[in-house]
């Protein structure tokens, strides 16, 4: 016989788990020294969170962008956000373990915090540097993809922790296993 359903006790942890992710993702963005843009050939004009650099070759010339106000309201607002996002992950783990739903609900608004916070400074920095550049064809890149990145995965988790109160008794593992599919 064969049977499908939802083991709700065993996937209780996948949730702090995305939420580690997004964690690693943000520090990937925020520490990154490139890769936030890049010109067309990636050979002449680079930019990250904190600097951009000019060059060809070994022949680079870095200017900080903490100079601007907006680059500096921009890493502000990720490391507000990484920081609430470390909060809202051990309240989390607070809340998975003892299954907890006012933590649940606690940990859904710490989360729509944070992709707030990150959507703001996702938004701004591109306007900002386009405006700041304003010549040839730029990309960003890999590392501000991990950006959206974390900001997508605490999005998606925000909506699964305002879900789980209603799951509560089968989080407990006190509710019988419903089976999507069984065969007999």
């Amino acid at each position: 016989m064969f049977r499908c359903g939802i083991a709700y006790p065993r996937c209780r942890w996948i949730i702090p788990l995305l939420l580690l992710f997004a964690i690693i993702f943000d520090l990937i963005a925020i520490c990154a020294q490139s890769g936030w843009v890049e010109d067309e050939d990636a050979k002449s004009h680079y930019a990250s969170m904190w600097k951009q650099c000019r060059g060809l070759k070994d022949n680079w010339q870095c200017q900080s962008l903490m100079e601007y106000s907006w680059a500096q309201a921009v890493a502000a607002l990720m490391i507000i956000g990484l920081i609430v996002l470390i909060i809202a992950f051990i309240l989390a783990v607070a809340a998975m373990c003892n299954v907890n739903v006012g933590l649940m609900a606690a940990v859904a608004a710490f989360l729509v915090v944070v992709a707030i916070i990150q959507i703001i400074a996702l938004i701004i920095y591109p306007v900002k540097f386009n405006e700041l550049i304003f010549e040839g064809n730029y990309y960003y890149t890999w590392a501000y993809g991990f950006g959206w990145g974390a900001t997508i995965i605490s999005i998606g988790c925000a909506i699964l922790f305002c879900c789980l109160p209603r799951y509560e008794d089968e989080l407990r593992g006190d509710a019988k296993v419903k089976y999507i599919y069984s065969s007999e």
